[in-house]
């Protein structure tokens, strides 16, 4: 059980330190992303059903997903682990994008594109490797299937969230503007891929899905409000339409005109120049249950 939790962390970390794959754009020699982080759960851990209830009952768990993507296969939930990766944005990315006030910098939009190609890349690189050591896999995020749903609680969600995946295999918690904070920060992007495959359950780092926030835990921080241009986070959290629509309508046109030549949705400016840029900064929240 711990060999695959080995084999899979030297696939992920391999394919990252290839300076061919890792990169901020294509001929650069700069990588997308710092050192990974990568976690794991079952696929009948009890916070997926939590979830999909939270959520709405569009949400996969991973059962669905992998009965969706292997019809004929059959699979109890318990044969399952869920594989999640944090790719932290490196120093070089963070410094630029603390200084910005109203658009992020010009590494932050290279690797929301070029760097979640990247990401998608490991994906796929992922479930290739398994099948090659004949444990079937599936990326969600990559699926026919995955779609974009309307929670009744959350407004815009999907069938599938990298930040949900991370947050059940133990990596972070969420932040006052929705971010996931894990212990490389919240400046990070996150990918999942689901195994047949046994592991012995998890125990997650922390209870409350907001542990890691200083702002639910102290009321004293707050720093993402001041942050965002769009004025989408507040003391009652994040708004997705004012982050949404500023993100679609103002940044993707800067990021156009001003740096890259194409359209890309990026901002990310709650995510640096706070306390949890790069770390958890409630260290006291960080036990064991």
């Amino acid at each position: 059980m711990e060999n695959i939790k080995k084999t899979i962390q030297d696939i992920v970390i391999k394919f990252l330190s290839d300076p061919l794959k890792n990169t901020l754009m294509p001929g650069s020699s700069e990588p997308a992303f710092d050192t990974p982080l990568i976690g794991f759960c079952r696929g009948d851990d009890l916070i997926f059903s939590q979830i999909k209830d939270h959520i709405g009952s569009f949400y996969w768990t991973p059962l669905h997903i992998f009965k969706k993507t292997f019809p004929d296969m059959e699979i109890s939930p318990e044969n399952l682990i869920v594989i999640s990766w944090i790719l932290p944005q490196t120093r070089l990315t963070k410094e630029e994008n603390r200084k910005s006030v109203k658009y992020p910098g010009k590494r932050w939009s290279l690797v929301r594109h070029y760097g979640e190609i990247v990401n998608e890349n490991l994906r796929k690189h992922v479930v290739s490797e398994l099948k090659l050591l004949q444990i079937p896999a599936a990326a969600p995020q990559l699926s026919p299937f995955w779609h974009r749903e309307d929670s009744k609680k959350f407004g815009y969600a999907s069938t599938w969230s990298e930040r949900h995946a991370a947050f059940a295999c133990g990596l972070g918690t969420f932040g006052l503007s929705d971010g996931l904070i894990t212990p490389a920060g919240k400046a990070v992007r996150v990918g999942s891929v689901i195994a047949k495959a046994e592991i012995e359950p998890v125990k997650r780092p922390y209870i409350d899905h907001h542990a890691y926030c200083l702002f639910f835990n102290s009321g004293k921080c707050g720093k993402c409000i001041l942050r965002c241009p769009a004025k989408a986070i507040s003391e009652k959290g994040h708004n997705k339409v004012k982050c949404k629509d500023y993100i679609r309508n103002i940044t993707s046109e800067y990021i156009k005109n001003n740096q890259l030549g194409f359209k890309v949705n990026s901002c990310g400016l709650c995510q640096t120049k706070v306390p949890c840029e790069s770390g958890i900064p409630v260290q006291s929240y960080h036990r064991q249950v």
